[in-house]
């Protein structure tokens, strides 16, 4: 192999590298988005048709990262029907003086049960701004999947935390803050 061809070789191989590292993020987003994995949750646009009489608590847990934030949700827990349709709502309070930008990220534990967590409105999907010292109501809809019950390792399921944890929402930043990165630099 002659010099031409190794250094072709080499930046061939360097620049489906740098490609690689732009994908991998949108990657495994759809990867966890599909799978569930690691507490990823689903979207849905209709309710299921079955409400079975099993019975699972939604945990509730509101975290704040590098925001000037007051963020709590309203009940601290919920009991509902698998199947079954659930509005459950957050206050956020921005402290500062000045607006911010700022999203939510979110997942739920025990992980495995993270296919079956289904939300069909979250304020999570987009970025917003909160003005000074405005308080608002954040409401989340969501039902535990039925199919739930045909998966025998989840039986053990009796409690699901659904937890948010809101980050400043860089400009122009197309790729923000995974919970996966908070977590990880704690």
């Amino acid at each position: 192999m002659n010099k031409n061809m190794l250094g072709a070789s080499i930046a061939g191989v360097a620049v489906a590298m740098l490609g690689l590292a732009f994908a991998s993020k949108p990657l495994y987003d759809t990867f966890c988005k599909v799978t569930g994995f690691g507490g990823t949750t689903q979207d849905a646009t209709e309710r299921p048709d079955d409400i079975l009489d099993r019975q699972i608590t939604v945990r509730l847990d509101a975290n704040v990262a590098d925001v000037p934030f007051e963020f709590r949700p309203v009940d601290r827990m919920t009991t509902l029907n698998v199947g079954a349709t659930e509005l459950i709502q957050f206050e956020l309070t921005n402290t500062s003086d000045v607006p911010v930008r700022a999203m939510a990220s979110y997942n739920v534990t025990p992980h495995k049960a993270g296919p079956y967590f289904t939300k069909l409105e979250c304020f999570c999907y987009d970025e917003q701004v909160y003005q000074p010292g405005e308080t608002i109501t954040l409401p989340v809809i969501f039902f535990i999947n039925p199919l739930i019950d045909e998966e025998p390792q989840l039986d053990d399921v009796r409690t699901i935390t659904l937890s948010y944890t809101f980050y400043r929402a860089d400009d122009g930043n197309e790729s923000l803050a995974s919970l996966g990165d908070l977590v990880s630099e704690h």
